[in-house]
């Protein structure tokens, strides 16, 4: 092994990937196969989350596993890291990366469901998982968590107010958590700005939004998916052994 390959070595590690069978998720989840990790892809729907795993599988040789939850739901989180530990035997990644933004006309339709729902998925969710899965891999002797926020969190927009904030409020979870769950259990955030993935079609449907939208931006386009796998490979392997309750943010220069 070179010495890139040995710092970023995840063999012999178990990886819970959330949101894992699409977009960054995905990409993800790939990379840390590619890199020696066995995962796990988690979503609420289980064909979905099967077919990545299965696509895993044959492209890298590790073994994935698919698991059907729905990451907003309190009492289904415990389910989901006991499956992980009776496949794997371990834990040793997880990645928050589960969320949703939905598009309202204004502010005044945004209903209690809607805005509790993105609360749930975006924070609620997270918060429960780190804790389960972060108590259980201190325990075993450490782990890396990665919380994916969004540039939202700090620029927040008209349209994504309940978004913004769900993240903003993931982004001081993360920080509370790396004291909590520290000495044995990183904790970090990947803050993302705007990637090429389903989450986007809107924008990237109408190129003319998209150029004006990106043109403040040092690298002035979108991001595409493979492109935050280095960053997430950093926070999950030992490249990261000093870094936690950090903010890493990848989003193009975003001003």
């Amino acid at each position: 092994m070179g010495y890139a390959d040995d710092l970023f070595d995840l063999t012999g590690r178990t990886v819970l990937v959330t949101g894992g069978s699409r977009g960054l998720g995905r990409a993800m989840a790939f990379g840390a196969a590619r890199c020696g990790a066995d995962v796990v892809i988690a979503s609420r729907t289980y064909e979905a989350c099967e077919a990545v795993a299965a696509e895993i599988t044959r492209e890298t040789g590790r073994a994935a596993l698919p698991h059907a939850v729905h990451l907003g739901r309190w009492d289904e989180l415990p389910g989901l890291v006991d499956a992980v530990y009776e496949r794997f035997g371990r834990l040793d990644g997880v990645v928050n990366n589960a969320g949703m933004s939905p598009v309202y006309d204004d502010l005044t339709t945004v209903t209690e469901k809607m805005f509790d729902s993105v609360l749930n998925l975006n924070l609620k969710g997270p918060f429960r998982l780190s804790v389960l899965a972060g108590t259980r891999m201190a325990e075993a002797g450490g782990g890396s968590i990665v919380n994916v926020s969004s540039t939202g969190s700090i620029r927040p927009r008209p349209g994504i107010v309940p978004y913004a904030a769900a993240k903003a409020a993931l982004n001081s979870v993360s920080e509370g958590l790396s004291q909590a769950l520290g000495p044995g259990v990183r904790v970090n955030t990947l803050m993302c700005g705007p990637f090429a993935t389903w989450a986007t079609r809107g924008w990237q449907d109408d190129p003319e939004r998209l150029a004006e939208g990106v043109r403040p931006h040092a690298l002035q386009r979108i991001g595409e998916p493979r492109e935050i796998v280095g960053a997430a490979l950093y926070l999950l392997s030992d490249a990261s052994s000093y870094t936690t309750g950090a903010m890493l943010r990848v989003d193009g220069g975003m001003p």
